[in-house]
């Protein structure tokens, strides 16, 4: 049913490979706001690893691993545009904010936050935006109608 490759190739997939002009753009639009959010969050967290965050044992170091990966992974986005890894950045804003949550609610690692510190919300609504965002470009991308399936050819691939 599904060939190693055709797998790849989808996983691989991006704007530029879509027929819509429509599609594309608004799937690099989509991209490009998802990356801004995923950095934004990633200040919030290199901010909060500076004020004091960096001495909590297991949190601290968890604070700089998101803020570098998710930095590292918003230029990734940008550069490539895959399918994967504008996904990889849905889930990376969801888990970030899930691991908050959690944090809030019943702790982690033997630490137990509360809502009400300083840029909680606003975190939370970075990280759920950024997923939000990305989820939608991820699903125009992998939904809308490719210029090989439309019977065309492909275009030349671009930086799109």
């Amino acid at each position: 049913m599904f060939n190693r490759e055709s797998v790849i190739r989808f996983l691989l997939r991006r704007p530029s490979a879509l027929q819509s002009r429509i599609a594309r753009w608004t799937v690099l639009a989509l991209t490009g706001t998802g990356a801004g959010f995923l950095v934004w969050s990633a200040v919030i967290h290199l901010m909060l690893w500076s004020d004091g965050y960096k001495d909590i044992s297991v949190i601290g170091p968890l604070f700089l691993v998101q803020a570098i990966a998710c930095i590292v992974l918003a230029v990734a986005i940008v550069a490539f545009r895959w399918l994967a890894l504008i996904a990889a950045g849905a889930v990376a804003g969801v888990a970030t904010a899930v691991g908050l949550l959690l944090t809030a609610s019943v702790g982690l690692f033997g630490y137990v936050e509360s809502l009400t510190v300083p840029y909680a919300v606003l975190s939370l609504a970075v990280e759920f935006t950024a997923a939000f965002v990305l989820l939608v470009a991820a699903c125009v991308l992998a939904l809308a109608e490719s210029a090989r399936a439309a019977g065309r050819p492909a275009p030349v691939p671009s930086r799109t």
